[in-house]
């Protein structure tokens, strides 16, 4: 039953009033201090015999190859047969004003055959970026959270095994060039773009600042962007600590996320229905195949026959007829569990309401 799903959900949502109160530092994100992605190729070693199949993956064996070749060991000619290496995909993300020297998390994604990355170890990798230039190498030990047991007769497995992460595996070797301390203007974007936000965030940058500089400063430019004039005399870093402390309402557009394969079902606070009535009902059919098995009498040249029987059943459960009509997210949670319906008959239930124009919010389906 959906009841104690939909409970929790207007449990949780009455507490908070509709709008609810946020740090600028939580909601927004300075357009000059970006993370940047980073990808690099390279190989796993020391599996225990979970890695790729060189056969089906070659370019794991060219790897293997000009990797040892660069080391000084000569591989012309011979066939290599080992199963404790996998080639993988490494990415990580760069932290804005990250220094050189200091480390970030990496994760590490199998690209061939291998079964599992447990006990592996990244060999030195070059990470780039869109630009092409390597900003940091990564190398160390794969921590993978999932497991497999495999058996003659059986295998089980938990997780994923063929992804992991190498904590603090990749040593920054380039900074991106960044001039904040230079900027004459400050961008703050909306992590959810609403203009109602944006011009909260503006109200409250300008009242501070003209209770602390004499002037205003900052504007809305649309829902995702506020602009902030940088002030005379006070360093930029400061000023932008004081400005991410800043406490406004935000606010948020009424929407409905269904997600048909898990049967989530996740309603904002603001989320309206007119007046509906609503009935469901599901049709079962059921096929049972019961032969029966005709022997023939002893020392009888009779063979034995086998008689189909099938019996057909068919069963439609009618469901109530329920009205609904939600003034707030506790009336319309009450009347879809009066109806009593699985999470996927909710699911259809809310699709035919904003068929029928009565649910006033937006209908996302994942």
């Amino acid at each position: 039953m959906i009841r104690p799903l939909l409970i929790a959900i207007v449990s949780l949502l009455l507490v908070a009033p509709s709008g609810a109160t946020s740090r600028i530092k939580d909601i927004t994100s300075l357009k000059s201090a970006r993370q940047n992605q980073l990808i690099g190729y390279g190989l796993v070693i020391g599996l225990q015999g979970t890695g790729d199949n060189l056969l089906s993956a070659p370019f794991t064996e060219q790897s293997l190859r000009a990797m040892l070749e660069n080391l000084g060991i000569a591989t012309t000619g011979s066939a290599a047969r080992i199963n404790n290496v996998a080639a993988v995909i490494v990415t990580a993300d760069l932290p804005p004003f990250a220094s050189t020297g200091s480390r970030i998390d990496v994760t590490v994604s199998s690209m061939g055959d291998a079964t599992s990355l447990r006990g592996g170890t990244l060999v030195m990798t070059p990470l780039t970026a869109a630009d092409g230039r390597v900003y940091a190498v990564a190398q160390g030990s794969v921590v993978v959270s999932g497991f497999s047991a495999a058996g003659e007769a059986e295998t089980l497995t938990q997780g994923v095994t063929t992804a992991g992460r190498v904590p603090g595996g990749a040593i920054i070797e380039r900074e991106i060039p960044l001039h904040f301390s230079q900027n004459a203007q400050l961008t703050f974007q909306l992590r959810n773009p609403d203009f109602t936000t944006a011009i909260s965030i503006a109200d409250a940058i300008n009242t501070y600042t003209g209770r602390r500089f004499g002037q205003i400063m900052a504007r809305a430019n649309d829902s995702t962007t506020v602009h902030v004039e940088r002030p005379k005399n006070v360093s930029l870093p400061r000023f932008v600590a004081e400005i991410e402390r800043l406490v406004v309402e935000t606010d948020s557009p009424a929407r409905v996320v269904v997600n048909e394969r898990t049967g989530t079902i996740v309603m904002g606070h603001d989320v309206r229905i007119s007046k509906v009535a609503v009935s469901y009902g599901t049709l079962t059919i059921r096929v049972t195949e019961s032969p029966i098995i005709s022997q023939p009498l002893p020392f009888s040249d009779g063979v034995t026959a086998v008689e189909p029987l099938t019996d057909i059943a068919a069963m439609a459960d009618g469901g109530p007829v329920a009205i609904l009509d939600g003034p707030n997210l506790q009336t319309l949670v009450a009347g879809l569990n009066s109806i009593g319906v699985r999470p996927d008959g909710i699911i259809s239930i809310l699709q035919g309401i904003k068929s029928a124009g009565a649910l006033h919010a937006e209908l996302v389906l994942q």
